[in-house]
């Protein structure tokens, strides 16, 4: 259920932009916490906020410290930073915006500020978290970008956090189709980590959204990423999670998208593959096992008739190439192959670079991975 906080919506442009740089303020007061400015927001509006005395506020249990500092807060500071901020192409949206997104008012600490690079009407719209491992491998690499893309084209917004494997695969199979997609970062939107993902976050940037609770210019800090991942599970109906060790963020999205009363979802693997033993403990506590997009979809409820769709494709028939039958989901070797088959090596060859060709298998240092529905 959404928390209630005594933030009118703005009744105008110039109530809005007086509402954004009080929160920004109240956000850059040096050792007060989000947790503790929500509380502060619970209680008190904003106007009353920056206008009480040091009596009032040392009585609400703010420290001397702390109300010295509330009460010399410069409001004509915070909107020359607003400006600058809106003149480099970053929007803002804070609590008191109309279009800020209503479920991250469910959080326990919902953000006071978002700061966006892109099309924030994405965020009115309904999103799925895609989240993973960063050494995933090439087969849960292709999940990813499979699942994505499908629901991509299904009308749904794909939101993950930019990193490298699963996320980055997240976002350029929604990129692949309808382009929408949200990077929550751990950094001000102006930054990119890593910078091998320079090019992801450039086209996010252009066609889908960048969005953070960090002022720009912040740069990567451990402490910032479990704050972005529950920003991640916040925005979305529901948590997918491809590839996780046992201890990851991608499973700190998961257990806080269930903290939130949201879909978590996880799809299965190799009972050998370390990437996949996050996700099979996820199944264990109850979330919903997914093989394929039309499942997401179906856990959620979408339809055909809610302007949803899916291209269901024609599933191979093991029947019809039967050498997939001693070809695993994790990289299986030449010479396990040939044992299992019974063809003679010059002959496997031919057959496996067949399959490859065909999209149904790929060549790994490993040996030969099956992918997809083959």
């Amino acid at each position: 259920m959404a928390q209630s906080y005594p933030i009118p919506s703005a009744s105008s442009e110039a109530d809005l932009l007086y509402a954004d740089a009080r929160l920004l303020a109240l956000s850059e007061i040096r050792g007060l916490g989000l947790k503790s400015a929500v509380k502060l927001l619970k209680r008190f509006s904003l106007s009353e906020l920056f206008f009480m005395d040091a009596q009032r506020l040392n009585n609400l249990g703010l420290t001397a410290d702390f109300a010295e500092k509330l009460m010399s807060v410069s409001l004509d500071s915070s909107l020359e930073k607003l400006a600058g901020y809106r003149a480099v192409g970053i929007n803002i949206i804070s609590m008191a915006s109309p279009f800020y997104p209503s479920l991250l008012f469910e959080l326990p600490d919902p953000p006071l500020l978002l700061f966006c690079r892109g099309d924030v009407t994405l965020l009115e719209q309904q999103q799925v978290a895609i989240v993973g491992s960063r050494g995933a491998t090439v087969s849960g690499k292709q999940q990813a970008f499979r699942l994505a893309s499908e629901l991509s084209a299904a009308g749904l917004v794909i939101t993950s956090g930019l990193a490298l494997g699963i996320d980055t695969q997240a976002h350029l199979g929604a990129l692949a189709h309808s382009g929408a997609t949200i990077a929550v970062l751990g950094t001000g939107v102006d930054i990119c980590y890593p910078r091998r993902n320079y090019s992801v976050w450039q086209q996010v940037a252009e066609r889908g959204l960048l969005v953070s609770e960090f002022l720009p210019g912040t740069v990567a800090k451990a402490q910032n990423f479990p704050r972005r991942n529950r920003i991640i599970a916040g925005l979305s109906m529901a948590t997918l999670v491809v590839e996780a060790e046992q201890k990851s963020g991608s499973l700190i999205t998961a257990e806080l998208a269930m903290d939130y009363n949201r879909e978590v979802m996880a799809v299965p693997g190799a009972v050998n593959n370390p990437y996949t033993r996050g996700c099979h403990a996820l199944l264990k506590q109850g979330a919903a096992l997914i093989e394929n997009s039309e499942d997401v979809l179906n856990e959620l409820g979408c339809s055909v008739q809610k302007g949803l769709y899916i291209n269901k494709q024609v599933e191979q028939k093991e029947g019809d190439k039967p050498l997939l039958r001693h070809i695993g989901f994790e990289p299986t070797s030449i010479d396990e192959i040939a044992s299992s088959s019974n063809i003679p090596i010059a002959q496997l060859l031919t057959l496996l670079i067949d399959l490859e060709l065909e999209g149904l298998i790929i060549s790994t240092s490993g040996g030969y991975t099956r992918i997809g529905g083959g």
